[in-house]
C-alpha cells in the first residue's frame, strides 16, 4: 500500500486531501497542531486502518522518520484572519515545516508537493495571472507574514529541486471554498455566509467591485490529485483554480439569494494591498493535468451553505 503524509492535514483543504487519498487506496500519515486546524475535521477518520495522525508543531528545524510515498506540505495558517494572528508562527512553518519536508521528500524520493497560494501574485498587474507571472507584491505589507512565506516556501523548494533533484510541485491555489471551512474564517464566502444566515449585515471591504474567483474544494482536490500522482512533471508549477470571475457585490448577492437574507450591505473602508483583480490563468493545468473545475459558482454555495447551517 503506498504512503501519503499530510501535514495541515485537519485544516479545511488537508482533510479533503485525506479523504480522497484513502478513496483511492492509499494509507495517510496526517500532521498537525491544531494551531488553526480542527479535531473536527478529522474526527471521522480516527478509526480508519488506513489514517495514522501524528500531532507535531512542524516550526522547528528537525530530522524526521517517516516512510512515505508522497508528501503534501499543506502546513500553515491560510486564511487572513488566522496569519494576522499568528504572523510568526505563518513564517515559520512556511520555512522550517518546507524545510523539514523536504529533507524527508529527499531521503524517501517521494513526491513532494508544496501548497502555494495566488497570494504570491500579490495585487497583480497581469489579468489573468499565468504560472510565469512574477508577482507585484509588497514584502513589508501586513500580508506579507503570508505572501512572502509562500514565496520563500516555492523558492526553498525549487532551491531541493536544482540542486537534489528532489520531486517537486508546487501549486498555487486560488480562492477555494466548501464544507469544513471556518465560520469565522475571515475570508468571502465564509463571512458572507455567515452574516446572511444571520440576518446580519454582509460587510464589503471597499468599492465591492475587486473580482475574485471561486474553486469548489472537490474539483480543487481532483486537480492536486492529479498533480501528486503524475509522472514528469518534477519541477512545475501549476494555477489551481477557477477562471469565472466574480466582483465581491456579486458574490454577496448571490449568497444572500441563496440563503434568503433579509441582510443589508456595509461598506467599510478598503483593506491594505488587497487585490483588485485574482483570476487564474489556467491553461497550463488544463494542457498538461487535462484538469479544469467542473462544479458550478451556485451549486458549490448551496452545498457550502447546507453546511454552514448544519454546523453552526
Amino acid at each position: 500500500m503506498k504512503k501519503v503524509l499530510i501535514t495541515g492535514v485537519a485544516g479545511f483543504i488537508g482533510s479533503h486531501l485525506a479523504d480522497r487519498f484513502i478513496k483511492e487506496g492509499y494509507k495517510v500519515i496526517g500532521i498537525d497542531n491544531f494551531l488553526t486546524g480542527r479535531v473536527s475535521n478529522i474526527k471521522h477518520l480516527r478509526n480508519n486502518q488506513s489514517f495514522m495522525f501524528i500531532e507535531k508543531d512542524l516550526g522547528i528545524e528537525e530530522e524526521f522518520h517517516i516512510d512515505a510515498d508522497i508528501i503534501l506540505n499543506f502546513a500553515s495558517p491560510a486564511s487572513p484572519v488566522d496569519y494576522f494572528k499568528y504572523p510568526l508562527e505563518t513564517m515559520r512553518v512556511n520555512a522550517f515545516g518546507a524545510l523539514n519536508m523536504l529533507k524527508l521528500a529527499r531521503k524517501n524520493n517521494a513526491i513532494f508537493v508544496q501548497a502555494s497560494t495566488s497570494e504570491v501574485y500579490g495585487d497583480p498587474e497581469v489579468h489573468p495571472q499565468p504560472e510565469d507571472y512574477v508577482g507585484h507584491v509588497n514584502p513589508v505589507g501586513p500580508r506579507s507574514v503570508y505572501d512572502e512565506a509562500k514565496r520563500f516556501a516555492e523558492a526553498l523548494s525549487m532551491s531541493f529541486y536544482r540542486e537534489f533533484n528532489t520531486r517537486v510541485r508546487i501549486i498555487r491555489i486560488f480562492n477555494t471554498y466548501g464544507p469544513r471551512m471556518k465560520s469565522n474564517d475571515g475570508r468571502v464566502i465564509p463571512n458572507f455566509i455567515t452574516q446572511a444566515l444571520a440576518n446580519k449585515p454582509i460587510t464589503i471591504y471597499g468599492t465591492g467591485k475587486q473580482t475574485r474567483s471561486y474553486c469548489y474544494i472537490d474539483d480543487l482536490v481532483e486537480g492536486i490529485y492529479r498533480v501528486a500522482t503524475m509522472d514528469e512533471i518534477d519541477g512545475e508549477v501549476f494555477n489551481l483554480g477557477n477562471p469565472e470571475e466574480y466582483t465581491i457585490l456579486q458574490t454577496a448577492e448571490i449568497i444572500k439569494e441563496i440563503t434568503g437574507s433579509t441582510s443589508k450591505f456595509e461598506f467599510l473602508p478598503a483593506l491594505q494591498d488587497d487585490p483588485k483583480r485574482r483570476c487564474p490563468d489556467i491553461t497550463k493545468s488544463k494542457r498538461v493535468l487535462k484538469w479544469e473545475p467542473k462544479i458550478p459558482f451556485r451549486e458549490g454555495l448551496v452545498k457550502t451553505v447546507e453546511y454552514f447551517k448544519n454546523n453552526g
